[in-house]
């Protein structure tokens, strides 16, 4: 592959302490495969995997904002070191547009450092490796030093000559290898001019892990030894590392580590603690308190407290089985310098990227709604800016952000606190995908349902989400009816808005369509904006408040029920009086009442008019007309059933005048005229609506009345006889044996009476037809109560 020169701002590189920091721009990388390679100065580029990695000192990975990071210890294996003091590494960054890296591009990048503050120990703590390196000037093994220490000694005496071993040291016991063969084993040791140093990977077999002060730490026990003719050199090259120590709460991450380490601090009593730095990235905080970071520290531990989102960090967005969250990730490391009798100074530094577990953000909606604009508006948040809208359904209609821009639907970002962002979404309540509901009295409830489909992160994972938005708003009007009335009818003229979208009319508990109506007689016509009923004197439904000689007031009420929950909203009501000359009125309670108009010649005194019981006489009369009022229970009415109708049935006559004569037959002057009543009620309603002219010849509706003449002959004057008429009730079907007259007869419901009827007259003309018998308790045959034992024959 050819050299080529670097892009601008593609590489970032700074030294921190002892340590090169290289970052490359991601934006430079979209689309790419990249290696990164190490040049060896004698061995020539070498391809850095992760096992080279983790010996030599290196570390590739990525910053919280997805740029690639490489970072390289300056005692790295390929570091060229002058002095101690001036270090310098070469890496080759290869890219490609293919996974196998053919037709690369490779840049080369020459790094340098200088560091000549070198503490007596240093110990870097780095993600995939520890690294320990000393002055080798500083005294081997203290007279104070521990027994496992000086149990080593003795193993001295097989030192190769001139040459380095390790002696590790573990619960499981001592190991003594050659550099060589440490090598293998994943480690790397060496020394420079004046330092040793030595280099492990975590959770190796020579490791173990040891709790101080809550902390698991990570921990590889060794002395380094070497002896060269009279010199042998004992240093010891113990390393321990933090492996946890992190916390979270919802609000914050703590990460902690321990002040004092017992392996690394053998005298705990002249330790002394002389600075304490934190950092980000690969930048040191002076003032942790002005970006809300919490840096604290006591006798057994350091702390830094992060609040969740602060500068420095990121928070990403991100989906753990189907709902949203963020996760918020931060590159932190600690340098803790301090003294102790045996090493005089120490730095230790530990690296740290800390990420949180997933934090589930449901989001929220926001009715910001305005009423009065009749228009809703609704915020979808709170999201990272790493979030957008790709599509939205309204009424579970989808739509694409463009149809719905074209559907009349506006849909715009908005910034919120916090770094976050929200989507707004204006729609009218007059849109045909918004639900609309008719509640209460007046008011209609707007329901507008909305799915969210978002796209989050850089992954393009779909995340959805449902909302309901209501608004309850006063914007119906009732209608008011208005009522009338002509000479023989009522009427009622009712607004169409909201009819049957709405509520309805019902007439009592039916409701009142076409067909009710025309059933009941009414007339309905509708015009552009009103329904107008026309309710006939006597039709079904009146409602009769006050009904007197020659004059009714009738009362016609319509309720307003809501569509769904049939609750009664208005009655609409007509009530008028009206001049009837003649009338029935058969009430919902049983009561009958009656204007009469007789026309008779000669005339008849209409004071002297009675039903059956003679002892119910008009209530009001003039000369022409009569007017009754009794209950179906009283005054002789008779009842009877046909079909699902009960019939209540009187008689409206009057005491006749005589003439006594020479010898039976009796002559009377007074016309052969009875008005028969009838009043019709259905035998499964227990309420009756109202009443109908007297007119036999329409088929009696539902709680009617009819009056009946029982002569067409009526109007001329005739002279009747009263026949000689005797009847006797016999004891048995033989008519043999008779009752005595006037003698109580005593029979039960279901037994027979025989009954003799017999006309005593000689006249040949005269024929004797049965057509009405019945028993009363006195001898007057219009006595009440009594007994029908036939009805019209």
């Amino acid at each position: 592959s050819a050299l080529y020169v670097l892009p601008p701002g593609f590489v970032e590189n700074s030294c921190h302490s002892r340590i090169f920091w290289m970052k490359l721009n991601k934006l430079l990388l979209q689309g790419k495969f990249f290696q990164l390679e190490i040049n060896d100065p004698y061995a020539g580029p070498i391809l850095l995997d992760e096992k080279l990695a983790s010996r030599c000192g290196y570390v590739l990975s990525e910053d919280v904002w997805g740029n690639p990071v490489f970072r390289a210890s300056v005692l790295g294996c390929h570091v060229a070191n002058e002095a101690d003091e001036l270090f310098s590494l070469t890496v080759n960054i290869k890219i490609s547009s293919f996974s196998s890296m053919r037709a690369a591009v490779t840049y080369t990048y020459p790094m340098y450092c200088s560091y000549s503050s070198w503490a007596s120990r240093e110990i870097v703590c780095e993600e995939n490796y520890m690294e320990v390196s000393v002055k080798t000037d500083v005294p081997a093994v203290s007279n104070d030093y521990t027994v496992a220490w000086m149990s080593a000694l003795p193993e001295t005496q097989n030192v190769a000559y001139q040459l380095w071993q390790l002696m590790f040291v573990s619960p499981s016991g001592r190991k003594r290898i050659m550099v060589s063969d440490a090598a293998k084993l994943g480690y790397s040791f060496n020394n420079t001019l004046s330092r040793v140093y030595l280099r492990a990977p975590y959770h190796s077999n020579e490791s173990h892990i040891s709790v101080v002060s809550g902390v698991n730490m990570n921990m590889v026990t060794s002395t380094s030894m070497y002896r060269q003719r009279w010199l042998l050199l004992l240093i010891d090259t113990t390393v321990s590392c933090p492996v946890d120590g992190i916390s979270f709460t919802d609000t914050t991450l703590t990460w902690t580590v321990p002040s004092v380490i017992p392996t690394l601090v053998v005298q705990e009593s002249t330790f002394l603690s002389k600075n304490i730095l934190m950092g980000v990235d690969d930048q040191v905080i002076v003032h942790p308190e002005e970006k809300n970071y919490l840096l604290e520290h006591n006798e057994t531990h350091i702390r830094i407290t992060i609040p969740i989102g602060a500068e420095g960090g990121k928070l990403k967005s991100s989906i753990s089985g189907g709902v949203y969250g963020v996760i918020y990730s931060i590159d932190l490391f600690l340098e803790h310098t301090w003294t102790d009798a045996d090493w005089q100074t120490t730095k230790y530094t530990v690296i740290k990227s800390i990420t949180t577990p997933f934090m589930p953000q449901i989001p929220t909606v926001i009715n910001n709604t305005l009423p009065e604009e009749r228009l809703f508006n609704v915020a979808f948040g709170h999201f990272l800016s790493d979030v957008s809208l790709v599509a939205i359904a309204i009424g579970n209609v989808p739509f694409t952000l463009r149809e719905a821009q074209h559907q009349g639907f506006k849909i715009y970002e908005t910034p919120f606190s916090n770094r976050t962002k929200g989507f707004i979404l204006e729609v009218s309540f007059d849109d045909p995908y918004v639900l609309k509901e008719y509640v209460n009295r007046n008011e209609t409830k707007y329901t507008l349902l909305v799915n969210y489909t978002m796209s989050v992160g850089p992954e393009v994972t779909l995340y959805y989400h449902s909302a309901e938005v209501e608004c309850v708003i006063a914007d119906i009007e009732l209608p008011e009816a208005v009522g009338y009335c002509d000479e023989e009818n009522l009427y009622l003229a009712i607004p169409t808005f909201g009819l049957h979208q709405y509520w309805n009319l019902y007439l009592h508990n039916k409701l009142l369509n076409r067909h009710i109506a025309l059933t009941n007689g009414y007339l309905a016509v509708t015009n552009s904006t009103h329904l107008i009923l026309q309710i006939p004197l006597f039709a079904v439904g009146i409602i009769y408040e006050e009904v007197s000689f020659q004059k009714i007031k009738a009362r016609f009420d319509v309720a307003l029920r809501k569509l769904r929950t049939m609750e009664t909203l208005q009655m609409f009501s007509v009530s008028c009086s009206f001049n009837s000359s003649a009338f029935i009125i058969c009430h919902p309670d049983g009561t009958i009442m009656i204007s009469a108009q007789m026309k008779t010649v000669p005339a008849i005194d209409m004071s002297k008019t009675k039903l059956r019981d003679s002892s119910c006489k008009p209530r009001e009369y003039n000369e022409g007309h009569a007017f009754f009022k009794f209950h179906v229970t009283t005054c002789g009415t008779s009842v009877r059933f046909e079909g699902d109708h009960i019939i209540y049935e009187n008689e409206i006559s009057y005491e006749k005048e005589t003439l006594p004569g020479q010898s039976i037959p009796t002559i009377t002057r007074d016309p052969d005229y009875r008005l028969t009543v009838l009043c019709y009620y259905r035998a499964k309603e227990t309420l009756v609506l109202g009443a109908f002219a007297s007119d036999p010849s329409t088929s009696p509706p539902f709680g009617s009345g009819t009056m009946v003449p029982r002569s067409n002959i009526a109007v001329y004057r005739r002279i009747r006889q009263a026949l000689n008429v005797v009847s006797r009730v016999s004891k048995d079907e033989s008519f043999v044996e008779f009752y005595e007259p006037n003698m109580a007869i005593l029979k039960r419901p279901v037994e027979p009476v025989f009954l003799e009827v017999e006309l005593k007259d000689e006249s040949p003309s005269t024929e004797l037809y049965l057509e009405n018998c019945w028993v009363t308790r006195s001898l007057d045959f219009n006595s009440t109560p009594r007994w029908n034992i036939t009805v019209d024959g």
